[in-house]
C-alpha cells in the first residue's frame, strides 16, 4: 500500500486593486490523503465542506486533477481512494478549487515519485484553474504576486509583516466565479486602471512592511464596483468595514469579505462584532503553502536507508524522517516523513 497526504490551505485573491494577481494563503486548512489500491477504480470520501454535494468518483476535482497529473508525466494511473477532510467553505471566494486542484497535482507528483518543480506545479495548476491568484499562495505559502512570463504562470511568494491579522467574514450563502466575471465590463476608464495600478503596488509594500498603509491599499476601481449588484449584503458589510478604515475588500469572486487589521493598530482587536446575519467571522493566520504531512510506503527492512536517499533525493523540499516501523515487527514497513519548510521568499 502507498499513501500521500497534504495539506492545502485556503486563500484569498485580489486583496482588492490585485485583481487576478496578488494572493494570501490563511491558515484553514484542507486535508487529502491519496491510497493507491489495486485495480483501476477511483474511489472518493469526503468529510465536511462538501460532503453529499460534490462527486465521490474520477469526476471530483482531486481526482481529475490527479489523473490529468498522471497523463502529463506519461505514468498509468493506479487505482486510488482518495479521502478529503475538508474545512476550506466551498463557493465563497475563499480557494476552494485551487486548494483540490493543488492537492491533486502535489499527490500524483508524489505517489510519481515525478519530483516536479513548484515551477511546473505552479504552470499546471493555473492551467487547470484559468487564473493563478488563488493557486500561487495555495502552492506557495504567504503573500504571492502572480504573473505570466508568456510561458506560464509564475509567481514569487513574501512573508507578510507579523503585525498583519486577517479576518474573513464567510456568509452561508455560496456565489459563483462565473457569474462574478460576468459582470466585469471588458474595458475600463484608463484612470481606474491607473489608480489600482498604485494601489496594488502599495499594497506589497504595507503588507510586507508597513501594514499602517493597509486601508489606502485595498481601495479598488477595478472589478469590486462592478460585482457589487450581485452580492449587496458582501457589499454592504465592505462599505461598513471600510467607512471606518478598517481594510477590508472581497475575497476572491466573492461573496466572503476579507479584512487585514493590524496589531496595535486603530481598530479593534476583534472584528467578529462587525458581522451581520447571516456572516460568520473568522479570525485566521497567515499560513504556509501545500505540503505533505505524512507518506507511507510499504518497503521492507532491508534497504530502508537506500529507499530513503532515493525518495529523498531530488526533492523540491527538505524531509525530515518522523517514524519507521516494521507492521507486526516483520514484513514490510511504514515510512512516513513530514516536511521541513524553508523561510523567506519563495519564488516558482
Amino acid at each position: 500500500m502507498r499513501s500521500v497526504t497534504v495539506e492545502v490551505p485556503a486563500t484569498s485573491a485580489n486583496l482588492g486593486p490585485g485583481f487576478d494577481s496578488l494572493g494570501l494563503a490563511l491558515g484553514l486548512f484542507d486535508e487529502v490523503t491519496a491510497t493507491v489500491v489495486d485495480g483501476s477504480e477511483v474511489v472518493v470520501e469526503v468529510e465536511g465542506q462538501g460532503a453529499g454535494t460534490v462527486a465521490v468518483d474520477r469526476e471530483h476535482l482531486v481526482a481529475a486533477t490527479m489523473l490529468r497529473v498522471f497523463a502529463e508525466l506519461g505514468v498509468t494511473a493506479p487505482g486510488l481512494r482518495i479521502e478529503c477532510r475538508n474545512r476550506i467553505p466551498h463557493a465563497r471566494g475563499l480557494g476552494s478549487s485551487s486548494a483540490a486542484i493543488v492537492a491533486g497535482i502535489v499527490l500524483a507528483d508524489a505517489l510519481a515519485e515525478a519530483g516536479m518543480s513548484r515551477t511546473e506545479q505552479l504552470a499546471l495548476a493555473d492551467a487547470i484553474e484559468g487564473h493563478p491568484d488563488n493557486v500561487a499562495p495555495c502552492l506557495l505559502g504567504g503573500f504571492t504576486i502572480a504573473y505570466d512570463n508568456g510561458e506560464g504562470a509564475r509567481a514569487v511568494a513574501l512573508e507578510p509583516s507579523p503585525l498583519v491579522r486577517p479576518w474573513a467574514f464567510v456568509p452561508e450563502r455560496q456565489g459563483l466565479t462565473a457569474v462574478a466575471r460576468a459582470a466585469l465590463p471588458e474595458h475600463v476608464p484608463h484612470a481606474d486602471a491607473v489608480f489600482n495600478l498604485s494601489r496594488a503596488a502599495l499594497l506589497v509594500n504595507a503588507v510586507t512592511r508597513e501594514p499602517a498603509l493597509l486601508f489606502e491599499a485595498t481601495e479598488d476601481r477595478l472589478h469590486q464596483p462592478y460585482r457589487s449588484k450581485g452580492m449587496p449584503e458582501s457589499t454592504r458589510l465592505l462599505e461598513r468595514l471600510r467607512s471606518v478604515r478598517i481594510a477590508a475588500a472581497v475575497s476572491g469572486a466573492g461573496p466572503t469579505v476579507i479584512a487585514l487589521g493590524v496589531d496595535g493598530g486603530p481598530e479593534p482587536d476583534d472584528l467578529s462584532a462587525f458581522a451581520p446575519a447571516g456572516f460568520e467571522a473568522v479570525r485566521l493566520e497567515v499560513a504556509d503553502g501545500a505540503a505533505i504531512v505524512a507518506e507511507v510506503a510499504d518497503l521492507w527492512p532491508v534497504g530502508v536507508d537506500e529507499a530513503v536517499s532515493s525518495r529523498l533525493h531530488g526533492h523540491p523540499r527538505a524531509w525530515k524522517r518522523v517514524f519507521f516501523g516494521p507492521v507486526g515487527g516483520s514484513g514490510p514497513g511504514a515510512l512516513v516523513f513530514s516536511p521541513r519548510r524553508p523561510p523567506g521568499v519563495v519564488t516558482a
